[in-house]
């Protein structure tokens, strides 16, 4: 409850889900983007191995590239489930303290969530899967903008700003920082589990941004991979997260260091 803690864990969140993540991505997008387009190879994991094996990404090698490709995006996906239930069966248990924190109910949400998302890819790609999703950035977008209006609006930019800075000043130190002289497994339980996690998503993620980027050059591209989805990821954790911040200071002052 101390006013250091509030900026650690902003810049820690912004270090764990800024430029490091979206390189990830990017990386695996640019490569299948560039097999794919320029040298007219299938879109798929296996291309971007071209240059070490050759032709033999079109026999068993290749197969086994993209079968290791599926598997990882399929544990990606059951991690994201996996926390995002634990998260909506404790947000249902705050509105309606009648539901309980337990494996049925987390259980019964997943069921209900593949449902849809079966329900969504059964319906096709324009009808389903695109409204889906154009569904949920708008809603998204517009709970943001909701809570920026409505919410302690000067507080949020200036956090914005600030912690922007301290992120791009110490970028270098938190990536390289391993805890050695301390005993506790921070790193690995939180900062080496998201980077594990994105590399798992990442065959998925970069197919996706390698599909949309057809056209561009590799600057535009690298730009807009690792500029623009970090920048709105910033704004985001600002807006919902020094919102919070906010009213745990207006509630109860923090310990000044």
């Amino acid at each position: 409850m101390t006013v250091d803690s509030a900026k650690q864990a902003m810049q820690i969140a912004f270090f764990h889900w800024g430029f490091h993540i979206w390189a990830i991505y990017g990386l695996v997008g640019l490569s299948l983007a560039y097999f794919a387009f320029r040298h007219g190879l299938p879109l798929s994991m296996r291309s971007t191995l071209y240059p070490l094996i050759g032709d033999k990404i079109h026999g068993p090698m290749g197969h086994t590239v993209d079968t290791f490709a599926i598997l990882g995006t399929m544990f990606g996906i059951a991690t994201t489930l996996g926390l995002s239930v634990a998260q909506i069966n404790a947000g249902l248990n705050y509105l309606w303290p009648s539901i309980p924190v337990s494996t049925t109910v987390q259980i019964i949400a997943i069921v209900a969530i593949t449902a849809l998302a079966t329900l969504s890819v059964v319906a096709g790609m324009d009808k389903g899967v695109k409204r889906l999703s154009m569904l949920n950035i708008v809603l998204a977008i517009a709970l943001m903008l909701f809570i920026f209006i409505a919410g302690p609006t000067v507080f949020i930019l200036n956090t914005f700003m600030e912690n922007t800075g301290s992120y791009l000043s110490n970028i270098v130190e938190r990536t390289f920082s391993l805890q050695a002289y301390t005993s506790s497994d921070w790193i690995g339980n939180w900062t080496l589990f998201i980077f594990g996690w994105t590399i798992a998503w990442a065959p998925f993620v970069g197919l996706f941004i390698a599909k949309i980027s057809r056209g561009r050059t590799i600057r535009q591209f690298v730009v807009g991979v690792m500029v623009v989805p970090t920048l709105f990821t910033f704004l985001w954790f600002s807006v919902l997260g020094d919102t919070a911040l906010h009213l745990i200071i207006s509630q109860k002052q923090f310990h000044h260091c």
